[in-house]
């Protein structure tokens, strides 16, 4: 197991999407006005490219064409302090394309937001990492267990 400088689980690429594949939500950040933007987003991971579905005239929608972008998703258990947090860097692009529009559709993705959403954003999954912070209890201070 690889540790960071701060000791945390660096994640290999396949770990990463695993636990991708996992999440509702995300976050996309991108560039507004010459700005960074953070949005949530409901996505779906395929195969290793995140697929979010939009309105056709949104901020996103607008601001995400052919633009390098960073996507992240975790999971945290605050009472157990562990959890997970996975960066996605890649280009994402509008679909324009009805056969690729239909096969998108066709995924297990719902936005979550009210009002039409038409518009789907890819994103290929060029750069991958992650990092896991995994509750390190002592022996001494594990609860004990008692067979029935």
């Amino acid at each position: 197991m690889q540790l960071d400088s701060s000791g945390l689980q660096v994640l290999s690429r396949s770990e990463c999407l695993r636990l991708l594949s996992s999440a509702l939500i995300g976050r996309i950040v991108f560039t507004d006005r010459a700005l960074p933007a953070v949005q949530p987003v409901a996505f779906h991971l395929d195969g290793e490219r995140i697929v979010i579905r939009t309105g056709t005239g949104s901020k996103l929608a607008a601001a995400t064409r052919n633009a390098v972008v960073a996507f992240e998703a975790d999971e945290f258990d605050p009472e157990e302090r562990t959890g997970w947090s996975v960066t996605v860097i890649g280009h994402a692009r509008a679909v324009h394309d009805p056969v690729e529009i239909a096969e998108l559709a066709a995924l297990p993705l719902t936005a979550w937001a009210p009002g039409s959403r038409d518009h789907y954003i890819v994103v290929d999954a060029e750069r991958v990492s992650g990092r896991r912070i995994a509750r390190n209890v002592p022996a001494a201070q594990r609860p004990m267990t008692e067979d029935i």
